[in-house]
């Protein structure tokens, strides 16, 4: 069996799937990558299957080498990437030989990279998932400098022939769109207009629980009022459930969100765009779209 050796981590570089599915019944949460369409993307240009695991990884800073050669993608956060010393760009696929080191210098943009290689890491799943939970630290924990991690069979299907994928670096201001909760008759009536007009801030108080927001304006002051005072018993949470702590900030759950919470969800962002949060770096502009329909 091949493997792949981490050189150097950098702040975080864990193993992530698409999650646990199917288990929430049994107080077990999803999580999984935390932007899944770069987590998808990656994996379809080495060849892999959706679900084959890949490396989350914060910021950059990291460096692996391969066994034997193999081909590699790294999607998402747009940053200096090189083989042997050569660049390479981000979204396509590159043929790395064995011994040649690749690293994954620190993002310019965007603050999640999804590195893939072609067959997938094939770490021992956890309740049907390989991916690092950190909430209930499930799964394999966080890679750190001389784990060698092992790759599984190469994949029937081949690299595709079209093995770049032309996106721009994440924006420097994210849109995501939003719901009404079911809590949102425990704010005052100027509730909703403040949530969807503040441009909020990524807090570096976030995490993969939670984005946490705050007002770029607002001087430190509350902009989510509530009218009920008391208690909220713990209720079931969901990816994209926007709870507002009692300082009136709100929190925008993740993919290792707490299945329950006690605090009320003033609105919801919609599946489709709650991934874009992943790439958030503190201090960066989020506006909130209202919508309506159905997720």
């Amino acid at each position: 069996m091949t493997a792949l050796t981490v050189i150097t981590s950098g702040p975080l570089s864990a193993i992530e799937d698409r999650g646990r599915h199917r288990l929430v019944h049994v107080g077990v949460g999803q999580a999984g990558a935390m932007d899944r369409a770069a987590h998808d993307l990656a994996n379809r240009l080495v060849g892999n299957a959706p679900d084959d695991a890949t490396v989350e990884i914060v910021f950059g800073g990291a460096e692996f080498e391969l066994d034997t050669d193999g081909w590699v993608a790294v999607t998402a956060a747009w940053g200096p990437i090189t083989v042997a010393g050569s660049a390479v760009e981000v979204n396509r696929a590159t043929l790395v030989r064995a011994g040649q080191r690749l690293v994954i210098g620190f993002a310019t943009h965007g603050i999640r990279y999804y590195f893939a290689v072609r067959g997938g890491l094939a770490v021992a799943p956890v309740l049907g998932s390989r991916s690092w939970d950190s909430l209930a630290r499930l799964g394999t924990p966080p890679l750190v400098a001389g784990d060698v991690v092992p790759i599984g069979p190469v994949p029937v299907t081949p690299v595709p022939t079209h093995d770049f994928a032309p996106l721009s670096p994440p924006p420097t201001r994210i849109e995501i769109d939003v719901r009404p909760g079911p809590r949102l008759d425990w704010f005052d009536d100027g509730a909703w207009d403040a949530l969807v007009d503040t441009e909020w801030v990524m807090s570096p108080r976030s995490d993969r629980s939670g984005i946490r927001l705050d007002a770029r304006r607002s001087g430190g002051a509350s902009v989510l009022h509530r009218t009920e005072s008391g208690e909220l018993p713990s209720e079931g949470m969901l990816r994209g459930a926007i709870q507002v702590s009692p300082d009136g900030s709100p929190t925008v759950l993740a993919a290792d969100h707490p299945l329950t919470g006690g605090y009320p969800v003033i609105a919801v962002v919609t599946d489709a765009t709650v991934d874009r949060l992943a790439q958030l770096r503190p201090g960066q502009s989020v506006r909130m779209i209202p919508v309506s329909g159905h997720a």
